[in-house]
Parts: C-alpha cells; sequence; structure tokens
C-alpha cells in the first residue's frame, strides 16, 4: 500500500512549493485523515494529543482555501477566527499560518491580553482575514465593536479541554453565540470530558471525528520514569540530573508560580543557564524566556502548568517534574513536551514521601505503572505494594548506594536502565544504566 504524501493534497502551488522547500513529503497520521475532509468542508471533532502536527492540519486547508476564494480583507470582519487558550499558543499559531503561508497574500492578526491593545485595534481595523486570539481579549474587543465575527468562514478552538480547565466555558458560550449560521467550525482536544459534551454539539454540524490516540495515554515513545526522593533532596538531585550533557533541552515542572520563580534563581546560581515562565509574569518576559529557551541561550525551563500545552519547541530532550501535578491530566501534558512529531523524549518525576497519593492518580489515568529509577544517589526506599506509588518505610533521608557520594551517578540520568530495571518496585541496591521528517515538527536530533 502506497503511503499518502502532501503531494495528493493538491494544495495551490505557491502552498506546495512552501511544503517542497521545507522538504516536507510525508503528513503526520491526524495531518492525513483530517486534511481531506477539512479541504471539502466538513466539519471536523479532533482528538490527538500535543506534537502530532495538529496545527498544520488545520492551517493548510484553511489557507488553501483563502487562495482559492481571495477577496478583499473587511475592516473589523476576519474570515477565520481560531481560539487559543493561552498567549504564547496563539503566537504559535500565529506564527505556523505565517510559515506554511509563504507566497500567499493574505492578513493576520493575534490578539491576546497581558499587552497593549491599541496595536490589535489598528491591525484590525485594516481589515484581516485571519484572526487568533485567546478568549478573554477577544470578548474586550468585541464588546468594544473593534471585531465582529458575522463574515467568519472559519472557526477552530483549539485545545477545548485546556480551555475548560482554565473556566473559559462560558466565554466561548459568548462567543460561539455570535457566529454566524453558515461556517465551517474545527473542535481540537487532547481528551474529551463529559464536560465538552454539549459545546460539541452546540459547536459542530455532522463532524467527522479523528482519534489519533486513545484519550487519556502519554505517548509511546516517551520514556518515562519515577524517582523517589525526600522532600528536601530534591533540589540536589535535580542538579545531578541536570550536570549529565545527555539533558541537552529541559522544561522543569514546578506547582507554583513562585517556586518556579525560586527553583531558577537557584539553578541559575550554581551555574545552570535558567529562566522561568508563569502566569504573573509579563507577555514580554513570556516571550523572552520562551526565546531564550528555543534559541538555545537557556538550557533549563522551570514552568507551572500554564506551559503544559501548546509550547512547541524542538528538541525538548527531558521533562522534569520537580512537582507533581495537582491534576492527573496536566501529566499527560507536561510530558507531551518531548517527543514531539516522531521524536523521542524522557520523563522523570521526582516524587516524595506526600505526593504517593498524586502518583497513583496518575498510574491510573494513563493505566500503567510508573517504572521506578534507583540509580540516584537520594533514592528513597519504599516498601512494597502494588502500586509503584507504595508507602514509605520511613520518610526520613533517603537511603544511598553503598560508597556513592551526593551527585554521584550523573552519566546515569539521560540514558534508560537495563531491561528489568523498572519493575515498578524499588530495589535495594542501585540498577546499571545501560550505555548508550514529519511535518509540524523538526527532525529527530541524533
Amino acid at each position: 500500500m502506497t503511503s499518502i504524501t502532501f503531494a495528493d493534497f493538491n494544495f495551490v502551488e505557491p502552498i506546495q512549493i512552501t511544503l517542497e522547500k521545507e522538504n516536507y513529503t510525508t503528513p503526520t497520521p491526524i495531518q492525513a485523515q483530517s486534511i481531506p475532509h477539512l479541504m471539502e468542508g466538513r466539519d471536523l471533532l479532533g482528538c490527538a494529543q500535543t506534537g502530532t502536527g495538529k496545527t498544520a492540519a488545520f492551517a493548510l486547508p484553511i489557507l488553501n482555501r483563502l487562495a482559492l476564494t481571495r477577496r478583499p480583507a473587511v475592516p473589523r470582519k476576519p474570515r477565520v477566527l481560531i481560539l487559543a487558550p493561552t498567549r504564547e499558543l496563539a503566537q504559535q499559531i500565529d506564527e505556523s499560518f505565517s510559515t506554511y503561508g509563504r507566497g500567499l497574500k493574505f492578513r493576520q492578526a493575534v490578539v491576546v491580553g497581558g499587552v497593549s491593545q491599541l496595536p490589535q485595534t489598528r491591525m484590525l481595523n485594516r481589515g484581516i482575514d485571519i484572526l487568533v486570539a485567546t478568549p478573554g481579549r477577544l470578548l474586550d474587543l468585541m464588546s468594544q465593536g473593534a471585531v465582529r465575527l458575522d463574515g467568519l468562514d472559519t472557526f477552530v478552538l483549539d485545545e477545548a479541554d485546556r480551555m475548560l480547565d482554565m473556566g473559559f466555558l462560558p466565554s466561548i458560550e459568548k462567543i460561539i453565540a455570535a457566529l454566524p449560521a453558515q461556517r465551517q467550525s474545527l473542535f481540537f482536544s487532547a481528551t474529551m470530558p463529559p464536560a465538552l459534551a454539549p459545546l460539541v454539539s452546540k459547536l459542530l454540524r455532522d463532524p467527522v471525528k479523528i482519534e489519533v490516540a486513545p484519550q487519556s495515554t502519554t505517548a509511546e515513545r516517551i520514556e518515562q520514569h519515577v524517582l523517589f526522593v525526600a522532600r528536601e533532596d530534591k533540589k540536589s538531585l535535580l542538579q545531578s540530573v541536570l550536570s549529565d550533557k545527555n539533558v541537552r533541552r529541559a522544561i522543569v515542572f514546578a506547582r507554583t508560580k513562585h517556586g518556579a520563580d525560586k527553583l531558577a534563581r537557584w539553578l541559575d546560581s550554581v551555574g545552570i543557564s535558567t529562566d522561568s515562565i508563569h502566569g504573573d509574569k509579563s507577555q514580554a518576559a513570556r516571550q523572552r524566556a520562551l526565546y531564550g529557551f528555543r534559541d538555545g541561550r537557556t538550557r533549563v525551563l522551570v514552568a507551572t502548568d500554564i506551559a503544559a500545552r501548546g509550547i512547541d519547541i524542538d528538541d525538548i530532550s527531558h521533562v522534569i517534574n520537580f512537582d507533581l501535578p495537582v491534576e492527573p491530566e496536566n501529566y499527560v501534558h507536561r510530558i507531551g513536551r518531548t517527543a514531539r512529531a516522531g521524536a523521542e523524549g524522557i520523563a522523570l518525576t521526582f516524587c516524595d514521601a506526600e505526593e504517593r497519593g498524586a502518583l497513583r492518580g496518575i498510574e491510573r489515568m494513563i493505566q500503567k505503572q510508573i517504572p521506578v529509577r534507583t540509580d540516584h544517589p537520594y533514592h528513597l526506599q519504599m516498601s512494597s505494594a502494588p502500586s509503584a506509588s507504595t508507602t514509605a518505610r520511613r520518610p526520613g533521608r533517603p537511603q544511598r548506594r553503598p560508597g556513592a557520594p551526593a551527585g554521584a551517578g550523573n552519566r546515569q540520568f539521560g540514558k534508560p536502565p537495563q531491561a528489568g530495571g523498572g519493575s515498578g518496585r524499588p530495589a535495594r541496591r542501585p540498577q546499571k544504566a545501560a550505555p548508550g521528517r514529519r511535518f509540524g515538527a523538526a527532525p529527530e536530533r541524533q
């Protein structure tokens, strides 16, 4: 059976030229399954994990339609609206349209909170074809008469489950009420909690449903491990992990904004180039942190769950859960920052005695035990139990490897343990470590 290629979609010539120049030939599963239906104008319900190339799955058909039905942009009345939950994701989608639409003539704008409205209203007044927005700022501009949605051809709701988590459901319902009856609607979500069902039925008409990965599962290409450690040793363990050269670029997740800032300052003070990102930072500061991380000026980004979805940065080798997430679903979205679109990655979770319940919740959700790594100098011995998140024998100091100095074993962390080393039950002695393009994401690095 011959596999499908981008040439099979018969995009307009400028899009085909862009794909050829970028050497993109084979679509990802979400792209291969979605694009033909979207080219026909069907509504779509897409269930896909982040990192699967879904931005291109909707951007390419939208750009193709704009090219085929070219008409002057109307002030304050966009033809396409993409709604995203965070500023970072909105900016990223806007950049993707710019990249994929090279050679086409269209106008686009992104409107998000945290920055001045004036440049945004000026762009809207000049007339745009594509608008990428976050719900709060869009509603503000709608209430001021700066933007109208009655001329919309296409509406895309991205990361719908994240919208639900962030409390945007009432805002989205107000936005949907302003949409014209005749439109194409696309609904994308990594998971489909029951609370989203009424929104789906209200928004979509006879949609085609595409699901490229089971709900609430983790990517197969992510090597996951849990490291039991006493809370007071977590920073030392993190420094030990990050001292490994195999950790090329890492996102470290902290539970609170204050904790993220404090951890980033400490890592920087011990010589590990680090920045932080969370909701209390200004848009400019968040953009600087992301650009520095993307460009390699900082090797580590400490983040709260605001960065758990929608941040598409190439070659993130490791995700480290310094604190376990409050909501088990956020574990999936956190570790999805690595192993994007064909690459592989490693997810390490630091678990202290008080976080065992949270670990059990994650393992129930992903329907698997996370293998335990014991080959580090801060291993906290746990008693045997059915789950990897077992009861602590003693919530005191960790039982270190015999003769292992603090910080020893750094070479272990960028590489997987030998087969049989991740049984889900902590060993008394550490295991030895083994020696050791699809469109929409960077190729895997060697």
